[in-house]
């Protein structure tokens, strides 16, 4: 490798990974002291090693594709639809749906295969790794079909913490909500299903339905409607999706501590 990359000339190589999203910065930090990196087919272990626009860049021996820039897009995800760039099995990814988007982008968090809404995608690695981590605290929004009534002791359970198998969840903001339709493609088995709205800031794997199984009142429907301070739109129909505005980016780079 030019020896030169190392006195100073271009950009360090954890930062290019990162912005290509590849990795957080400090995982991309990681991937660099363990060998994982090449640059121009030599293994690059130090992390002041810097690169330039004609380095050719492995992880794993995947090539990396520079980003041609920071993109970010929200998208109203539909059920049947996995939070993924790609899947083995051939099932639509939520990667599909956004067409004609200059650059590879990923999801910030998952939402599962029968949740619908809010979904962040960017190629912004770093920004990404501090939303998702639950040390910054970010809120996600709920909005919960669950066959009713749901009683005044299962609310509080909700707001205390419940006891899951592996974790006991953080306290809960609940809410019952009116004027929000109730249909569903789901029957009930009288047709009274109750609305919840339920922020948390934790990332636990399908924690909502978890949460309200084990106060016994498995979701019948599950919409994600905020993500920090991005909220999902009426406007935007199911499947659709839209870049990101300058100010919401701004927004959001500021709550995880991030210069825009």
């Amino acid at each position: 490798m030019n020896r030169a990359h190392e006195k100073g000339d271009g950009e360090r190589l954890q930062k290019v990974l990162a912005r290509a999203g590849v990795a957080s910065r400090r995982h991309a930090e990681r991937l660099i002291v363990e060998g994982r990196v090449t640059v121009n087919g030599n293994k690059v272990s130090a992390l002041g090693t810097k690169v330039c626009l004609q380095d050719q860049i492995q992880v794993d021996g995947h090539s990396v594709t520079r980003s041609r820039g920071l993109y970010y897009y929200l998208l109203n995800k539909p059920v049947g639809v996995i939070t993924s760039a790609s899947d083995p099995q051939g099932r639509p990814t939520v990667v599909d749906l956004l067409k004609n988007v200059p650059v590879r982008v990923y999801p910030v968090g998952r939402l599962d295969y029968d949740t619908s809404g809010l979904l962040m995608l960017t190629n912004d690695g770093e920004l990404a790794h501090r939303l998702m981590h639950p040390s910054y605290g970010v809120e996600k929004t709920y909005r919960v079909w669950v066959q009713g009534p749901v009683s005044m002791q299962a609310l509080e359970t909700l707001r205390q913490g419940v006891p899951l198998e592996d974790v006991f969840t953080a306290p809960a903001h609940v809410k019952r909500v009116s004027g929000v339709s109730q249909e569903t493609s789901v029957k009930s088995k009288d047709n009274h299903l109750e609305v919840l709205e339920v922020t948390i800031h934790e990332g636990q794997n399908r924690q909502i339905r978890r949460m309200f199984a084990a106060i016994g009142y498995p979701v019948v429907k599950l919409q994600r409607i905020r993500f920090g301070s991005l909220t999902l739109e009426n406007s935007l129909r199911i499947g659709a999706y839209r870049a990101l505005t300058i100010g919401e980016v701004k927004e959001l780079r500021s709550k995880v501590g991030l210069r825009s």
